[in-house]
Order: structure tokens, then C-alpha cells, then sequence
């Protein structure tokens, strides 16, 4: 008989959603749930609630993409009040799957399919118990009596055999608040909701910025569409001065949303258990990054795309990204946005996709579970090659966040500028920062904003700055590293000034990276490389180093099959 568990998942957003679909679908009751959640709503996390969200943003996937939940979208939007649907300018009778919708009303849905789960768990017997309004301070393992303490704000303490950390994005605050108009992330957006009549630095170019974009644009002028669905923008006569400048390291904005061929970008293609050992022991140890980028990126084209095969066979994953790097930088970032608003407008209206950035979002989603068995070799190489060109192509923009960005640009409110590697911003006592870079001519630039915000995305943070306590001081988690298959290339990256890079006892050589260690169940290991199976991490910012590309509810989904499998058996 297997000893009855009591199971505590920190956080009730999406993680905590598809982690209680799986408990309840997983056809056992021998454990109880207690489900923590800091805010009021469950199922939304940061991204669909207020936290995240104005009723401006919208979402970057249609409920055809997202993993399957309760009901479908479509279905749940027929069971909403017409008020409600009023207010978000939905209309039923048009309204499908294949839609994007306002972040806090797809809120409100994950909100729904988390009460329906409530419901399913409570007809199977399983206990289950939800504490809303309620922030973890510290988890304490205490390995030696198989228990883990989550002790609340409050001071209150409840005692697990297992708990699940999904507490999500964390936007830490370091000069906001101390620095006036300096503003270390665009959310909560509400935040943003104030008219100026300069212009504003935004770092970033991502769907970050284009979040902080969206709401100050609202606040400083209006949008109209005329008759045959051009959208422009008008500033309001006391902001006239009002602009938004984004600083963008590749000088470029993030790819438009298309129509995907498979909606759940091939999840069947993650390279198994079996087949990663395989490759492991035939490579020292290491899973190639070139194995990955030959078989499950240029090899998909070969039957469907074998035009675009003959064009890449020959290039190396350098080459590769270099010949799709240089045809963006060679065009006009908004003029080029332009066009791929075309180009995706028409994928969409085809349903025919833009294959080779579907199955650059696959390669993306593949190589993030097993990223861990890199060499540290092929992490720099990941990281400064590939990762810049997954996270422009695959960023997916909505059309209308498209139309509005075009129309600010039209307006002259809004622009980008390209910087270098050696940017920063240097905050003034007085309010804002003074941006210093190195433009696209080469040329120092040193300009003064009175206002300043950073919208580079969820930072990857260290095991230092995980927020409980005791798992740092009592070494139940250790910082994430990946071992160098070289040692003349570790030596070398220090010579070059790679100050991430560090010896153990033995001589061999190792990459720091963000986060903490885990394995392919995302269970803790220890600074002694000790596996913890009591504790699991699936907070994003926290294992960024061995998972650098994380996928919102796609990443929900998967990391909470890999979690329950070894939770349950």
C-alpha cells in the first residue's frame, strides 16, 4: 500500500491548475491538496490578473493553442454574462477558439476551470483545501523525519511530505520606489495609468515593453479606426512632448502571430528518456546542441518544406541564425514589422503557416527539458546565438497589439534604437535615468530620461534570491552550474572575461548559470548533489539555467506531467 501523501503546491496559478488537473485525473486518492495562493483569484497567477494585466492587454495564444483544460474557451465564453462580454468588446456570436482574447477575461476562464476542478476533486473524495490571501514565508525541509514545514506570513506552520514551489513570475524591486520615475518592471500596469509630457525610456522591445507601451498610450492620447481598419493614434494636446523610446540590444521587434500547422507545437518530438541517455553515452556525458538543431529543427523540413531544406542543409547553427539575423538587420524594424503583419495576416487567413518559425517555437520547447546535459561549451553557444533569435521569432505579437505599435510609429510618438552590449542606464537622484550606449553608427550616446522602465522580461534570478530563507541558509537547494566538456575552452572564456566560470577540487571547470539545480522531475538537488524528493521547483524564475526557455501554459502543462509521474508513481 502506498503511504498516503500530504501534497502542498505553492501558488494557485496556472502551474497550480494543470499540477490539480493531473492530481485529480491521476485516478488515486491517497493524498490530500493545500493549495496557497497570495492573491484572492485562483488560476490566473500574474500574467491574467491585474498583477499583469489592464484591460488593454491581450494574449498572444487562441484557446486552440493553449493544453486542454475543463471546457474550451469557446464553450466557456457562451456561459458569461452579456455585460461581462460587453465590457471586454467580445461578441458571442463570432467569437472561436481561434481567437485572442484580454489577458484578465482568459483570466477569469483559468479562474473557472480551477472551480470545476475544485468540484471534480471533491466528487472523487479527494481532500482538498485552498488558503487565497495567504503568502509562504519560508519552507524548511527536514530531511532526517521526510517532512516539509511551509510556514505562512502569518507565522503559522503546516507540515508536508511533499510540496510543489509554482509561485510563478517575481519582478523583484531595486531602484523603483527610491529613484522617482525609475521603474524596475511595467507591472503591475496599473502603475502606468499617469500622463507625462516627455519622453520615456522603455529597455526592452519584447512583449514586456509592448505591454508598457500599450497602457501609456492610452493614457497620453487616443486610438481611432476609420472605416477600413486602419488604426492612428492622436496625442492629447497637454501631452504633445509625450514619446516612447524602446532600447533594443538587436535593434529589433519581436515576430507577429501566425497560424500554427500544430497548434501544440509537436510535443511528441521531445526526445525521450531512452533516446537523450543514448546520445549522452555516445558524447562524454553531454547532449550536442547541434543533435538537437540537425534533428528537430532542419530535419522537419525535410518532407514538408524540402525547399527551404535545400536552403539550410548545409548551415551550421551559427549560419543559420546569422542569415535570418542579417535579413532583419537589414531592414527598417518597423517597415519590416509591417510586413510580417502581412505576412501573418495572411498565414492566418490561409491557414498555412510560416513553417520555419513554428518549428523554430518547437526546437525551442524541445531542447528546454534536457538543456541541463549541455556542455557549458554549448550553453554559450545557446545563449548568445540561438536564444536571441528564439526569443524575437517566437515571441508571436497579437495583430492589434501590431496595429497600434504601427500606428504610434506613424504618429511619431514611438521608435526604437539599437544599443550595443556595453548599454546601461545611470539612475539620477532627480528622477529617471541618463541612457548610456553605443548606437548603430558607433557612436557614444549618453541621453537624459526623465522617466525610465524596464521591460526586458521575467528576469532568470539566482538560488540566492529564492525568497524562502531556510532552503538557501540550510543548502536544501544549490546554484545551478553545467560542466565545461573542455577544459582549454573554460580557461580560454576567462582569459576572454566570462567571470561565470569557476574550478572545483578535481580541475574540472563549470558555468554558472541562473537558478538552482534540479532533475528532468524538477526536484531539488542539494549542495551535496543530493537528489530532495520532497521538494519541487517549478517557479520559472528560479531554473532559467537549466531550463532557458520557458513557454507559459505549455510549460504549465509539461513540467506538471514530469511532476506528478514522480510524485505518484
Amino acid at each position: 500500500m502506498n503511504k498516503f501523501k500530504r501534497i502542498a503546491v505553492l501558488g494557485g496559478g496556472p502551474s497550480g491548475l494543470f499540477l490539480l488537473k493531473r492530481l485529480v485525473e491521476s485516478g488515486q486518492i491517497d493524498f490530500s491538496i493545500d493549495i496557497f495562493e497570495k492573491n484572492k483569484q485562483l488560476g490566473a497567477g500574474m500574467p491574467y490578473s491585474p498583477e499583469g494585466a489592464n484591460n488593454e492587454h491581450i494574449t498572444n495564444v487562441s484557446g486552440n493553442e493553449i493544453p486542454e483544460l475543463v471546457t474550451s474557451v469557446e464553450d466557456w465564453i457562451k456561459t458569461i454574462p452579456s455585460e461581462k462580454l460587453q465590457h471586454f468588446h467580445i461578441n458571442p456570436d463570432n467569437f472561436n477558439d481561434y481567437k485572442v482574447m484580454p489577458r484578465l477575461l482568459f483570466g477569469q476562464y483559468l479562474s473557472a476551470q480551477f472551480e470545476l476542478l475544485k468540484k471534480q476533486a471533491e466528487e472523487k473524495g479527494i481532500s482538498l483545501t485552498i488558503y487565497l490571501n495567504s503568502t509562504v514565508n519560508d519552507i524548511i525541509d527536514y530531511p532526517d523525519e521526510k517532512k516539509v514545514v511551509v510556514e505562512l506570513n502569518d507565522k503559522s506552520v503546516f507540515e508536508y511530505d511533499n510540496v510543489i514551489i509554482c509561485t510563478g513570475h517575481r519582478w523583484p524591486k531595486k531602484l523603483e520606489g527610491q529613484i522617482p520615475n525609475f521603474y524596475d518592471s511595467p507591472y503591475p500596469p496599473s502603475k502606468l495609468r499617469f500622463k507625462v509630457n516627455h519622453p520615456v525610456a522603455i529597455k526592452g522591445s519584447s512583449l514586456t515593453a509592448i505591454d508598457a507601451i500599450r497602457t501609456l498610450a492610452r493614457q497620453n492620447g487616443d486610438f481611432s479606426t476609420d472605416k477600413n481598419g486602419k488604426v492612428s493614434y492622436i496625442l492629447d494636446n497637454e501631452q504633445q512632448n509625450f514619446k516612447m523610446v524602446m532600447h533594443s540590444r538587436s535593434g529589433m521587434l519581436p515576430a507577429v502571430r501566425f497560424h500554427l500547422e500544430d497548434p501544440h507545437l509537436l510535443k511528441d518530438s521531445v526526445l525521450s528518456k531512452t533516446e537523450i541517455d543514448r546520445k549522452r553515452a555516445e558524447n562524454d556525458g553531454f547532449l550536442s546542441l547541434d543533435y538537437l538543431f540537425e534533428k528537430n529543427f532542419k530535419d522537419s523540413f525535410k518532407d514538408k518544406r524540402p525547399g527551404f531544406y535545400q536552403q539550410i542543409k548545409d548551415l551550421s547553427m551559427e549560419h543559420f541564425v546569422a542569415k535570418m539575423m542579417d535579413f532583419r538587420v537589414q531592414q527598417d524594424p518597423f517597415k519590416l514589422f509591417k510586413a510580417e503583419y502581412l505576412e501573418a495576416q495572411e498565414s492566418i487567413d490561409e491557414e498555412e503557416s510560416i513553417y520555419w518559425k513554428e518549428m523554430l517555437a518547437v526546437l525551442s520547447f524541445v531542447m528546454n527539458y534536457p538543456a541541463k546535459y549541455f556542455s557549458a561549451e554549448d550553453t554559450l553557444r545557446l545563449q548568445k546565438t540561438l536564444m536571441p533569435l528564439i526569443s524575437i521569432v517566437i515571441a508571436f505579437v497579437p495583430q492589434s497589439s501590431v496595429e497600434e505599435m504601427l500606428a504610434l510609429n506613424e504618429s511619431g510618438v514611438l521608435k526604437i534604437v539599437s544599443v550595443g552590449e556595453d548599454s546601461w542606464e545611470e539612475p539620477q537622484p532627480s528622477g529617471g535615468v541618463i541612457y548610456h550606449y553605443t548606437d548603430e553608427f558607433n557612436k557614444k550616446q549618453s541621453i537624459p530620461f526623465k522617466t525610465f522602465i524596464d521591460c526586458v522580461g521575467q528576469p532568470h534570478l539566482s538560488f540566492r534570491e529564492i525568497p524562502y530563507e531556510s532552503l538557501v541558509e540550510r543548502k536544501t537547494v544549490s546554484p545551478a552550474k553545467i560542466k565545461f566538456r573542455d577544459k582549454n575552452e573554460a580557461v580560454l572564456a576567462i582569459n576572454k572575461g566570462n567571470k561565470n566560470i569557476e574550478q572545483d577540487r578535481e580541475g574540472n571547470y563549470y558555468l554558472n548559470v541562473p537558478g538552482i539545480k534540479i532533475n528532468d522531475n524538477f526536484q531539488v538537488v542539494d549542495a551535496y548533489n543530493a537528489l530532495n524528493e520532497r521538494i519541487y521547483m517549478m517557479a520559472v524564475p528560479y531554473i532559467g539555467g537549466y531550463n532557458p526557455d520557458y513557454s507559459g501554459l505549455d510549460f504549465s502543462e509539461a513540467a506538471s506531467s514530469k511532476i506528478i509521474n514522480a510524485l505518484l508513481g
